[in-house]
């Protein structure tokens, strides 16, 4: 099997390469990165080490297309993560849009050109903002859980949100542009008789992960309080009472070896994928986590609203383990000590990721 990885010196682009290389030895596993993210080039010479040939590219220009050779699948890890892109001054608009929506039409044409198949990890910020502000929550032990005496919305229930949430705008426009790509692909993928892959993760977390405050919360959160880097909780009171869950990339792995492997194209084509209820905690939560690892460190507060924030985000993954006998292995407690061993060994990796 031949598998090209957009975005392959990423944390997610990389972390799949990684895992693949080191279960199917056979498959042969290429990429293509534009390195704009501080600190991917460190993952090239990680790839390089393991014979993963890695191409200097754009996913926005259609010609770093032309000339690639045919292959089986292709996974489509390259993109502006961020749920803040386009409006944090950072990028703009129309750069997000290029990346995210632009690069995407540009990867299924040329998966129709090679017959490839194509799996996009997408993400759970294309559900609604106003639909999860809506939830009805109350803090339990220092985080946010649903509140059992309010009315739940269809696509939630004690297992987390499933697919059938609503995705009605607003979203972010990093959202909008995800849920873009989803209908892009689902529609190239029935007219042009391409099996296609969509898993909504929730929040991918591992050691070597570029996080920022927007993306990657708990890896940045863990290198910020170990670094004693100023820390503070925004919006729903200022108390870090909003909760999500935590995926490592190698469960993500697992999963999409089990989609390219499987016999024959099947539905549901979307599914959730995150660490669920057994895997999710709160911002208070992992400061006390941090507490026990590295002592004590002060977190400032602030009530303000924070643009697209929600209470709380915990993904359903029953259709994905039904559908392909699948479930996350790595527990929270795993994830967040391979975070801190990572930080502890590297206590300037904020500085080389970029992160402010």
């Amino acid at each position: 099997m031949k598998i090209f990885i957009t975005g392959i010196c990423g944390f997610v682009g990389s972390s799949l390469a990684a895992w693949l290389r080191q279960r199917d030895p056979a498959t042969q596993i290429t990429g293509l990165d534009n390195f704009c993210r501080p600190g991917s080039e460190t993952n090239r010479l990680r790839l390089h080490a393991m014979d993963i040939p890695v191409r200097h590219g754009d996913v926005r220009n259609a010609s770093d297309f032309e000339g690639l050779p045919a292959v089986d699948w292709v996974i489509d890890a390259a993109a502006n993560p961020s749920v803040l892109a386009g409006v944090d001054g950072a990028t703009s608009s129309r750069q997000l849009l290029e990346h995210n929506l632009l690069g995407t039409i540009n990867i299924l044409e040329y998966c129709k050109r090679s017959g490839a198949g194509f799996v996009l990890p997408s993400t759970s910020r294309v559900y609604s903002i106003h639909a999860l502000a809506a939830l009805p929550v109350k803090v339990r032990d220092r985080a946010f859980v649903l509140d059992e005496q309010g009315v739940w919305p269809a696509g939630v229930s004690d297992h987390g949100i499933d697919v059938d949430f609503s995705t009605a705008a607003p979203v972010s426009l990093y959202g909008a542009s995800k849920l873009a790509s989803e209908t892009l692909a689902q529609e190239y993928g029935e007219t042009f008789s391409f099996p296609v892959w969509i898993n909504r993760c929730g929040v991918l977390a591992g050691a070597g992960q570029f996080g920022t405050a927007e993306q990657g919360i708990f890896s940045y959160w863990i290198h910020a309080y170990a670094a004693k880097r100023a820390l503070k909780y925004i919006g729903y009171e200022g108390a870090g009472h909003q909760v999500r869950d935590a995926l490592h990339p190698d469960d993500l792995a697992n999963l999409v070896h089990r989609q390219v492997h499987a016999a024959a194209p099947a539905t549901p084509r979307v599914v959730n994928v995150g660490g669920g209820p057994a895997n999710a905690m709160s911002l208070a939560q992992l400061s006390d986590w941090c507490t026990q690892r590295f002592g004590p460190h002060p977190v400032g507060s602030d009530p303000a609203p924070r643009p697209f924030d929600v209470p709380w985000v915990v993904l359903d993954n029953r259709r994905a383990s039904a559908q392909f006998d699948w479930k996350p292995e790595k527990l929270l407690t795993s994830i967040l000590d391979e975070i801190a061993g990572h930080a502890q060994r590297n206590p300037r990796w904020l500085e080389l990721t970029g992160a402010a």
